[in-house]
């Protein structure tokens, strides 16, 4: 969440961020290497909340002036997840007195939002969000984010990221599953919710959709897949009908379960060796291969 990785130029967050998302839609470009340096658990937040009083602790201010430009991505992201829409939440730093903004969009986290401190559920479901924000090369790929707000009751149903049959149908590829901790040191993880990537395949979308169980994006992990790691999430209509939904309910890992966040991508985020537009994730050479596509890229000097 910080800067760009790959040589690649960050686009500008903040108020683009909060005015491109419709409904599910969002904006992913926040650098993997701010998921490990997000201090999420060590500025005080998780304990004081997203509120005015959270903003202007002592532990927030010395965290934000240890990097201003990174942690201002990273608040940008963070605010989008845990944040209402049409909310903001601003921080004048006081050693610098430049003032930032921030907008809310997807509401994922009410309570820590409004200044209490963030529940387990809370957590998961932000650090799940963050993760599927991530992109490996800092550039910024529209995707549908789905899941539900952070659950408050565990016997009632938190309600759903609102999403259209317009907007799956768009972004028609399932991409992957996040779920983890970044608040307690658990980590964030990621699985495939379709088959591995064939390997004239590839996508800038690399941390959640994979070409191998082998493919890592650091501090991301990637587990395999979500079939296998998650409970879909269901519906039973009046006559007893069940379907399910396009997201996961919960995913587990080493015994212990989260609340998930899930993606969708639209087709065009994955690229084809052979289909004449060398893309950025394919190279020079002999073969078919992303890694080797004579077609796109021509053969290497």
């Amino acid at each position: 969440m910080g800067a760009a990785g790959c040589g690649v130029e960050l686009e500008p967050v903040g108020e683009e961020l909060g005015q491109l998302r419709v409904h599910a839609l969002s904006v992913n470009g926040l650098s993997t290497n701010g998921l490990s340096t997000n201090g999420l658990s060590t500025n005080g937040l998780s304990t004081n909340g997203l509120s005015t009083n959270g903003l202007s602790t002592n532990g927030f201010r010395d965290w934000f002036n240890q990097d201003p430009s990174t942690a201002d991505a990273v608040m940008s992201y963070v605010v989008t997840c845990a944040v209402a829409a049409g909310q903001t939440r601003t921080f004048t730093n006081p050693v610098t007195g430049v003032q930032y903004t921030w907008l809310g969009s997807l509401g994922l986290a009410t309570n820590w939002a409004n200044g209490v401190g963030a529940t387990p559920a809370e957590q998961q479901v932000v650090s799940a969000c963050l993760a599927a924000h991530a992109n490996k090369y800092g550039l910024h790929v529209p995707i549908s984010v789905l899941g539900r707000v952070a659950v408050t009751n565990p016997n009632t149903p938190a309600p759903a990221i609102p999403y259209t049959q317009a907007e799956l149908d768009l972004y028609s590829e399932r991409e992957a599953c996040y779920f983890g901790n970044l608040f307690d040191g658990t980590g964030v993880f990621a699985a495939n919710d379709q088959p591995y990537l064939a390997a004239e395949r590839s996508t800038p979308r690399t941390c959640g959709l994979a070409s191998s169980a082998t493919q890592q994006c650091p501090p991301i992990t990637h587990l395999g897949m979500c079939a296998t790691l998650c409970t879909p999430a269901r519906v039973t209509n009046a006559n007893n009908v069940t379907t399910d939904l396009p997201y996961y309910e919960s995913c587990t890992h080493n015994g212990k379960t989260y609340q998930p966040i899930t993606a969708r991508i639209r087709p065009a985020e994955i690229y084809r060796c052979g289909d004449g537009v060398c893309q950025f994730t394919e190279r020079c050479g002999t073969g078919t291969t992303a890694l080797s596509c004579k077609a796109d890229c021509g053969a290497c000097p």
